[in-house]
């Protein structure tokens, strides 16, 4: 696998899931160690206008 140059770091592809319901992206390491997620954490993730906001579950 290569190394992507740094201005494309961040260029990511939306791949479908086996069974073709869902879809995923994949989110760079360094993004999860600086918001110290861990594996199976609850998110909360919501479509705004243009954009999906992706963000650490908050019980109410």
């Amino acid at each position: 696998m290569t190394t992507r140059k740094t201005e494309e770091r961040n260029i990511r592809s939306l791949t479908k899931a086996s069974g073709g319901t869902s879809y995923y992206v994949t989110i760079p390491i360094e993004y999860i160690r600086k918001l110290k997620w861990k594996e199976k954490q609850k998110i909360d993730v919501r479509l705004y206008q243009d954009r999906i906001i992706i963000r650490d579950w908050k019980s109410e």
